[in-house]
């Protein structure tokens, strides 16, 4: 798949004000300060397309794209960000909970891990919680080009066996670089694969 097309539709401050949910949709959710936004504008070939702040924690809504006119990519807000108040904390929780719970239309829940650390507690307890909910879901680990190869196979390694001890099966992942660009071949042709089968489903 190639992104020829990505348009900025809203920002919503609730799963029930999303855009109707008529097409396929992919979720990106992941710890503050973990590439979420440099990721999703490597991926569209749009360096502008999901604003880039040095202080964490700058998504605050839903936002969503269309992407070829075709499927939506929609940026969730960062969870775990400390300086945030309590009272924001919450309502980030709860907004990102009603979202993956309710949106009908949403295919993966796709979540960023920074490849650069040992398991974060924060990080294993967002997947058991979408576990239990059964939401699909995929890894996406991020900044691989901030470290030797074989130190991101072996913290990779680490956190799947992690995830090993409560799923059988593990689920899709996928290793990148939004300096370099790395697995971003991978992933479109994972999603336009995903998309076909919806098709022909």
């Amino acid at each position: 798949m190639k992104i020829n097309n990505a348009i900025f539709v809203k920002s919503s401050p609730k799963w029930n004000l999303c855009p109707a949910p008529v097409l396929p949709e992919y979720a990106f959710i992941g710890r503050s300060n973990v590439g979420k936004s440099s990721f999703i504008n490597m991926l569209t070939n749009n360096n502008k397309l999901a604003k880039i702040s040095s202080t964490p924690g700058k998504t605050q809504l839903i936002n969503h794209y269309l992407i070829n006119k075709a499927w939506y990519l929609v940026d969730l807000p960062g969870y775990g960000y400390a300086k945030a108040a309590k009272t924001v904390r919450s309502q980030f929780s709860t907004m990102i909970s009603d979202y993956i719970q309710n949106r009908s239309n949403l295919v993966y829940l796709c979540i960023l891990i920074d490849s650069r650390l040992q398991p974060q507690q924060i990080d294993l307890d967002i997947l058991y919680q979408i576990g239990e909910a059964a939401i699909p879901f995929l890894l996406i680990f991020t900044k691989i080009d901030k470290q030797s190869m074989t130190t991101t196979k072996e913290n990779i390694n680490v956190f799947l066996q992690k995830v090993a001890e409560y799923w059988e099966v593990l689920p899709p992942y996928f290793i990148s670089s939004a300096v370099t660009k790395a697995g971003k071949e991978d992933f479109l042709l994972f999603l336009e694969k995903t998309n076909k089968c919806l098709i022909e489903n």
